[in-house]
């Protein structure tokens, strides 16, 4: 089956419009797309089903579950509240469950969607240079006809490496960063702690991580050496940073639209009730229970709020993002005002959303912030599906 793409001047008058239709426009600059044309989506969602491959002795683990939880919160929601078409490999999904929503990621799984009908591909899993989005010849014919949600696949790759990605930021001499380190397996391990001299307590974390996994603050070296030691039995390389003690705060930088053409910084959500100096991880603790999303007013006390804010949209658009990142922040100090350092990236950040059955409380930090700017995660999902680029646009990104 082919690629079913419907284009008119105007919605058909047996299709019920989804909701913010108007969002899902398209301008096009070739003369004879002058007029405005609308583009009605079939979406198809994809979840983890590769596991990530080991890239320069490193493997980033991969997600329990592979993410559907997520994947099955934006295809039900899409599919019933936004009133998007979505492809699913189930004629008929469980609400409660999270299986039956989305597409594997393999080259199989992709190919599925695409012949079910699908014209974007929402990208819910983690991308690699040798993913099939980046690699498969089948899909080269639709790459300038599909929509993908998700970042260029060999960027990701480059930018999942934290210690890569913190030291090009450093280069810029424009971003505020944290003092860091790193050690790798094939050093003396101790004799290299006790040379760096770091100021404790050190935060110790991997190099491809994922959320809150081995991250750990260390109060002494020899503390210090064991969790390194730890991590070095699933990552050739550890990175050490300063501990940032005072307020957390996560922002999420939406990609230009043809409704705002360039980054923009969502409202910061505020993060409390750490355990051990870290933010837990959401599948322990939602994050509902530890965050707080700041309006216009909160954040205009402290122009360390804009000052951060406008840090994370350079750096999106340093990085070429074309779909939302998230960018923690963590001021350097308790004192009030201490000024915000950029602590991680995250280039698929959480996307999970109420409306499931039982899954009530499960708003991520995006659709915490969302809510400030007046958006349920109907229209979160509609403003960032906007966003998606052709996977010809993703491929060319190097």
């Amino acid at each position: 089956m082919g690629l079913k793409l419907l284009r008119t001047s105007v919605p058909p008058a047996w299709s019920r419009p989804p909701l913010g239709f108007a969002y899902l426009r398209r301008f096009h600059s070739s003369p004879k797309w002058r007029e405005l044309q609308y583009e009605i989506p079939k979406v198809a969602v994809l979840y983890q089903a590769l596991k990530p491959p080991v890239i320069n002795g490193i493997r980033k683990p991969p997600k329990p579950g592979g993410y559907q939880d997520s994947g099955a919160d934006i295809a039900y929601i899409l599919q019933t509240q936004a009133r998007v078409d979505v492809a699913t490999p189930a004629t008929c999904p469980d609400p409660k469950a999270d299986s039956g929503w989305c597409w594997g990621d393999t080259e199989e799984g992709i190919m599925g969607a695409v012949e079910d009908g699908a014209t974007h591909l929402w990208a819910n899993t983690i991308l690699f240079g040798s993913h099939p989005l980046q690699t498969s010849s089948y899909l080269k014919k639709y790459q300038d006809r599909i929509r993908v949600v998700g970042q260029p696949p060999l960027l990701v790759e480059k930018f999942d490496d934290k210690q890569y990605l913190n030291d090009l930021l450093r280069g810029q001499g424009s971003f505020t960063m944290p003092e860091a380190w790193s050690v790798n397996s094939s050093q003396d391990m101790k004799s290299l702690l006790t040379s760096y001299n770091l100021p404790y307590p050190i935060v110790g974390k991997p190099v491809r991580g994922r959320g809150s996994h081995g991250v750990k603050v260390c109060y002494s070296e020899d503390e210090l050496f064991h969790h390194v030691k730890s991590l070095l039995e699933e990552s050739s390389v550890v990175m050490l940073e300063q501990f940032l003690s005072g307020e957390e705060a996560t922002y999420t930088i939406m990609p230009p639209s043809p409704e705002r053409p360039d980054y923009w910084a969502m409202p910061p959500v505020t993060r409390f009730n750490h355990e051990g100096g870290i933010a837990p991880y959401n599948g322990i603790i939602a994050v509902t229970a530890n965050s707080k999303a700041l309006t216009s007013k909160e954040s205009a006390k402290d122009a360390r709020y804009l000052e951060a804010a406008k840090e994370c949209e350079a750096v999106a658009r340093l990085l070429n993002t074309t779909a939302p990142i998230r960018i923690d922040v963590r001021r350097f100090t308790e004192a009030p005002k201490s000024k915000f350092a950029l602590f991680d990236i995250n280039m698929k950040p959480n996307m999970t959303g109420p409306g499931r059955p039982g899954r009530e409380n499960q708003a991520s930090l995006t659709a915490i912030s969302a809510a400030i700017l007046g958006w349920d995660y109907p229209k979160l999902l509609v403003q960032i599906l906007n966003s998606a680029s052709t996977l010809g646009e993703l491929r060319a990104a190097t």
